[in-house]
């Protein structure tokens, strides 16, 4: 029977030159490798041409590279690029490349499927079938990267968690693969250009802070009324507020980096004054800014977009207590997307 490879891309460096000491070569080589592996972004050994054929074969032996694959991309009128993202066993995310008119911004997914059970959401119709490796979300950025250059001839600019999954839920991965991104080894990109977005699991929160990651936060909210968010999310009744805000609190004392709220105003469910003076009141307990995010319908059910009327309420409310307000239009309509909701989000 064969014995499956393991993904070479699950080796540490040090590792790497283990190996090739292990097997009579040079620890350099280990070096030349990962090299490839990450800043280069080689999809096959024979990707590494300075590297002797003979070591090329070896490698073969005993490794593959689980790289993904761009299986359709799709480009919408307003510019919004949609991949469907195949992956080495045959299952399918999505990531999505996010243009305004001074940035790129990448959307990644972390998980196939998702662990919650938000209602409003496509993805959350889908089971949890597994995480996504660290190098797998990696691709993901380098696969939007290059459709950045491509059709707008700038590198990637921005990256949110705020994909398919929850973040939080793939700790251990994410932060790998942040680290990886951030890594002058790897993308090299600024920490403060990545925001995750979680639902709110307190205690990850919490291990964030302790872990004293450089990322951004941005919550899912949708209402800052115990009743109401866990008619939306009904796992948040596992996590009511009074313990979210706990966590959040803890977070700025320990990072002093604001908060972000995702916050979709829903017809008939949170677009009337008992919730608007919630969310005020539960802004005011850590430094944030609000993004009332426009609402992409998945079907005629009960979610539905607000009237302009009650997003202007909102931003009435909270502005006149001196907190930051941004509305995302939703992107992509012409294509069928997913990202959770696609909308204009930026780190």
């Amino acid at each position: 029977m064969e014995i499956e490879k393991k993904d070479i891309r699950s080796l540490s460096k040090e590792q790497l030159r283990d190996f090739f000491v292990a097997n009579n070569d040079k620890a350099f080589r280990g070096n030349q490798v990962y090299e490839w592996l990450w800043s280069k972004g080689a999809h096959s050994f024979e990707d590494m041409t300075n590297v002797s054929k003979g070591t090329r074969m070896m490698l073969e032996t005993h490794f593959v590279i689980n790289h993904i694959k761009v299986d359709t991309m799709q480009r919408s009128e307003d510019g919004t690029v949609k991949n469907a993202v195949r992956l080495h066993d045959g299952l399918v995310v999505e990531s999505v490349l996010i243009p305004t008119n001074t940035r790129t911004t990448a959307c990644v997914s972390s998980q196939v499927g998702c662990s919650l059970d938000c209602n409003f959401c496509a993805t959350a119709r889908l089971k949890r079938m597994r995480n996504l490796e660290p190098a797998e979300i990696y691709d993901q950025v380098i696969a939007i990267d290059k459709e950045s250059r491509l059709y707008y001839n700038h590198p990637l600019s921005n990256i949110v968690f705020m994909g398919m999954g929850e973040p939080l839920m793939n700790y251990n991965n994410v932060l790998k693969a942040i680290e990886m991104i951030t890594s002058p080894e790897g993308l090299g990109m600024s920490p403060k250009r990545i925001m995750v977005s979680t639902s709110g699991v307190p205690k990850m929160i919490k291990k964030l802070a302790d872990d004293d990651v450089k990322f951004k936060l941005a919550v899912s909210l949708h209402s800052a009324i115990d009743e109401i968010r866990s008619r939306i999310m009904p796992f948040s009744a596992n996590f009511p507020l009074v313990d979210l805000r706990e966590s959040l609190e803890y977070w700025y004392r320990k990072t002093k980096s604001k908060i972000s709220y995702e916050y979709v105003v829903w017809k008939d469910i949170n677009d009337n004054k008992a919730s608007i003076d919630a969310l005020v009141k539960f802004c005011k307990y850590v430094p944030c800014k609000v993004n009332l995010i426009e609402y992409n319908p998945i079907d005629d059910g009960e979610f539905q977009q607000a009237s302009e009327e009650s997003i202007n309420a909102y931003i009435k409310a909270l502005e006149a207590s001196g907190i930051v307000v941004k509305v995302r239009r939703s992107r992509g309509k012409d294509i069928d997307a997913a990202c959770g909701q696609l909308a204009n989000k930026e780190a």
